[in-house]
């Protein structure tokens, strides 16, 4: 739920030769028992099989924060980790932002930059969301998406990622998380899914295809929808166990009133995700959350905080400007509170994402 694009600077760090190749998620009235229909077609186990075992005990995540574009964000990091009494953020979270093709192959100052972050301690890990269709953010029709899906699926844009690949391995980042295509399930972008479900699923193993052919990549794709139904039932857009790495999920403070219970329980919610991922021997993450339809609702933060320490979670990223955040937003004092409290001084996970989840060579 990243709102506006992301400014990037124009200036060169490094010259690389590459060559081509040839949210507004409303609490849905869906029976529960017909949240996994797509899911029981994939693999015919849902219903026979027991609930998986997906709680853990109270442990520390990976973490960090989004606060704001690339050149005013990597110094950022450090402020709010003094502001957290020392916490160790693990994780640099950003975006490529989706004007043109150009963005996706990304600029090279800003993978260098990042990867200069990510090199200076082995337990840091970048995830970085990638847009599958340029203009991401153009106000695309449902025909104009399904049109370039096709496109996408014949290999037409196969260079593009191509050489993002090679100029994060290049720059060191070639254990990068890449949040693909991002809220799919919703309507905000172009890189959506509904307007062509297959054609979506199989884009997004292409592009995983080309990436994962770089060699010295140690890539993690990382599937994530939004909470709740949202457009289209995020199972429909699931591409298959073998190219995704993380089930993901944006989870914000919405809508309005509801409770977090029902942010657990509505279909296609926390605990559906962390059942979903538990059956595949995945963990999850939240590469968004924060406050958003409710307010000052310090509440919702020690409860999401605590879910994610007592689940299989790999890494959790906070959006943290307003009206989301807490150290970079005002408005949310009593939140801010909770937030730092509970976060003070956390050490992260041994390893850092790497221990929670291990790449697919």
């Amino acid at each position: 739920m990243r709102f506006g694009r992301l400014a990037l600077a124009a200036s060169a760090l490094l010259l690389l030769t590459t060559a081509s190749v040839p949210s507004g998620t409303p609490l849905s009235q869906t029976p529960r028992h017909d949240v996994f229909s797509a899911d029981t077609a994939e693999d015919g186990r849902r219903g026979a099989a027991p609930k998986p075992a997906v709680l853990r005990p109270p442990h520390e995540v990976p973490f960090g924060a989004f606060v704001g574009s690339w050149d005013t964000y990597i110094p950022q990091i450090a402020k709010l980790s003094t502001w957290l009494r020392n916490a160790d953020l693990q994780v640099g979270h950003t975006y490529l932002a989706g004007n043109g093709w150009a963005d996706v192959e990304g600029e090279n100052q800003v993978l260098g930059l990042w990867s200069q972050w990510r090199l200076r301690d082995p337990a840091r890990t970048l995830v970085l969301g990638v847009p599958m269709l340029v203009p991401n953010e153009g106000n695309l029709s449902d025909g104009q998406v399904a049109a370039l899906l096709a496109r996408g699926t014949k290999g037409e844009f196969d260079q593009h990622f191509l050489k993002l690949a090679r100029k994060l391995v290049a720059f060191g980042g070639g254990d990068t998380v890449l949040t693909l295509g991002w809220e799919m399930n919703g309507t905000t972008y172009s890189s959506r899914c509904r307007p062509d479900p297959a054609a979506w699923k199989a884009y997004w193993r292409r592009i995983v295809t080309v990436m994962r052919s770089v060699p010295g990549q140690h890539f993690r794709f990382d599937f994530t929808p939004t909470r709740g139904l949202d457009a289209i039932p995020w199972t429909r857009c699931y591409p298959g166990d073998d190219v995704v790495d993380i089930i993901g999920m944006d989870a914000y403070d919405m809508p309005a009133g509801a409770s977090f219970e029902e942010m657990v329980t509505e279909p296609y919610g926390l605990q559906d995700q962390v059942e979903f991922a538990a059956r595949r021997g995945k963990p999850v993450s939240y590469p968004e959350w924060g406050l958003f339809r409710n307010g000052d609702n310090p509440e919702y933060v020690r409860r999401m905080i605590e879910w994610m320490r007592t689940h299989d979670t790999a890494y959790q990223t906070v959006t943290d400007y307003c009206p989301h955040g807490f150290w970079g937003c005002d408005r949310n004092p009593r939140s801010a509170a909770v937030f730092r409290q509970l976060m003070s001084g956390s050490k992260g996970a041994p390893g850092g994402v790497s221990s929670r989840a291990p790449a697919r060579r």
